[in-house]
């Protein structure tokens, strides 16, 4: 896989150069004027994202093989699972056609399935029923939008943006909204953090959630996608994520959370036009989570499974490599200077200040900055500097094995990837013309919620006590299925103001003709040879 990251590297750097596009079309089934074809598209963003996947996925790899064992069942089983996953991911990648998408697409929702319930738990089952179920919402937009680009003749959409009608380009953005994991869709992340660690670094930070992002960049259309109101819903995704983290004490929670406000960001980003910047927001930010999930993981490893960050403390005098390691990932999320995550970042921030925006998007926008910022130093102080709380017979020191090697590559990269691919990009090319104090806004911004997050660890009594309830239920997002349910169940029932007529028309009506006619199979079945060489003799005379 690493291998492979170079070769397509390097590949996607010549295409982007020499201005290439490939093509390569294999033709399925072919009757009269009808083909089915199977399309691989090869662009330099298509090369480029995948590099990125199969880099992660190499290091994932060598961290999962001391974190999740070798040669026993169950960590062969975890290693096909994750090939599964990444083959599912590149054929969803080079794919412009709608049906082989649908392939890698159904195929990333599965194998995700198989790996949030990998532990065989109670609360493993749960959330990968959460996950799965939300995902096929989106797999259901995509099939209708599959179903309605059969009026246009051809499946392969990407010669036809500039004839689709709008309602098409919704219905994917709302199928991307399931996977991305935007407002009102947004329970299922931090319930997917049930999986192992590696899953969670490689699944849920660099490629389940971007495969949402990835397609709209791919269908992306100037009129339909300057849309403000779906732009708001980025924002409040934004917000109410990094409300969230603020208030969680689980470790896996808070970078999903975190993970959830930068694919706000990057949304956001499309919507507003800058589809180049949120691409490249995505290969940073990948590569620096990615980082912060393994290193999240070697502390929960060593701390004896333990993922409350109050039960935690003191860990830099244990593990200060992986401290190290952690805090630069850490640094890099908060948009720190001239580490990854700030070049993308700043750019999109201050491109859209240059945009004709209202000033309570503006605030917003830097409310978020800040909040990243506060609960990154939260999780730092918690977790690393507090007093030490965990069990006083483990014994923990740290020893340079194969997640130590993954994660030190992972950094030099969460280091140095922002502004190598900026230069190579050409994406500081662009002219940015604003005011002094502006331009310092971000930074102001950023060191202000280290401020904030210093406070807030220092608290004993919660900022806001009374929306506690609020912001640890994510807003109460879970509570909207329920209620939806509920509601729905007794509009059933109160059909007409009679329960039989619910019952009548509904799930149990249903079954009850469902049984009837399985028993009528089965008894057509059981017959003898003359009823169905007569069915036979039937047939064959209507169809003459």
């Amino acid at each position: 896989m690493l291998f492979l990251f170079f070769f397509f590297f390097f590949f996607s750097l010549l295409f982007l150069f020499k201005d290439y596009c490939l093509f390569l079309e294999w033709e399925i089934l072919s009757i009269n004027s009808f083909g089915i074809f199977y399309l691989l598209l090869l662009d330099w963003i298509s090369l480029m994202f995948i590099s990125v996947v199969l880099f992660i996925s190499s290091m994932v790899v060598l961290y999962s093989s001391d974190y999740m064992g070798v040669c026993s069942y169950s960590s062969n089983r975890f290693l096909f699972l994750v090939i599964l996953f990444i083959m599912s991911m590149v054929l969803m990648v080079i794919s412009p056609n709608l049906l082989s998408i649908l392939l890698g697409w159904d195929g990333l929702g599965m194998v995700s399935y198989c790996l949030v319930i990998y532990y065989n738990s109670a609360k493993s089952y749960l959330s990968g029923m959460i996950t799965c179920l939300t995902n096929r919402l989106g797999d259901i937009g995509l099939l209708i939008s599959i179903c309605w680009l059969m009026s246009y003749g051809s499946w392969h959409f990407i010669f036809y943006l500039d004839f689709y009608s709008d309602f098409i380009f919704y219905m994917m953005i709302i199928s991307c909204f399931t996977k991305s994991a935007q407002i009102p869709f947004s329970s299922w992340l931090p319930a997917a953090m049930a999986a192992p660690t590696p899953v969670s670094s490689l699944v849920h930070s660099s490629t389940l959630v971007t495969a949402g992002v990835y397609l709209l960049i791919r269908f992306f259309h100037q009129c339909n996608f300057n849309n403000m109101y779906l732009f708001f819903l980025c924002l409040m995704t934004m917000l109410m994520s990094s409300f969230c983290a603020n208030y969680e004490f689980d470790l896996k929670k808070i970078i999903a959370l975190s993970t959830l406000s930068q694919l706000g960001l990057m949304m956001s980003s499309l919507f507003l036009g800058l589809v180049n910047l949120s691409f490249y927001h995505l290969l940073s930010h990948a590569v620096f989570k990615s980082l912060l999930f393994l290193c999240a993981g070697i502390m929960i490893y060593y701390m004896n499974n333990n993922q409350d960050i109050r039960m935690m403390g003191l860990v830099s005098n244990f593990l200060p490599f992986t401290t190290s390691c952690f805090n630069i990932s850490s640094l890099a999320l908060c948009g720190f200077p001239f580490l990854s995550g700030f070049y993308s970042k700043d750019l999109i921030v201050e491109l859209m200040l240059m945009d004709f925006l209202n000033f309570f998007v503006f605030f917003l926008f830097y409310i978020c900055l800040g909040l990243t910022a506060c609960y990154s130093i939260r999780l730092f102080y918690y977790s690393v500097f507090y007093k030490n709380k965990h069990s006083s017979l483990c014994l923990v020191f740290e020893s340079f094995s194969f997640m130590n090697y993954s994660i030190f590559i992972l950094t030099f990269f969460s280091v140095f990837f922002g502004c190598l691919m900026m230069w190579l990009l050409g994406l500081d090319l662009t002219c940015i013309i604003i005011p002094m104090y502006l331009k310092l806004c971000s930074l102001l911004f950023v060191f202000l919620g280290f401020f904030l997050g210093l406070e807030l660890f220092w608290m004993k009594s919660f900022i806001l006590g009374i929306y506690y309830y609020l912001f640890s239920n994510m807003w109460f997002m879970y509570s909207f299925s329920g209620f939806m349910y509920k509601y729905f169940y007794i509009f059933s029932l109160n059909f007409y103001n009679t329960n039989n007529w619910g019952e009548f028309y509904g799930a149990v009506g249903l079954s009850y003709y469902l049984l009837g006619f399985s028993n009528f199979l089965q008894g057509y079945m059981l017959g003898n040879m003359k009823i169905f060489l007569l069915s036979f003799m039937i047939w064959f005379t209507i169809f003459v």
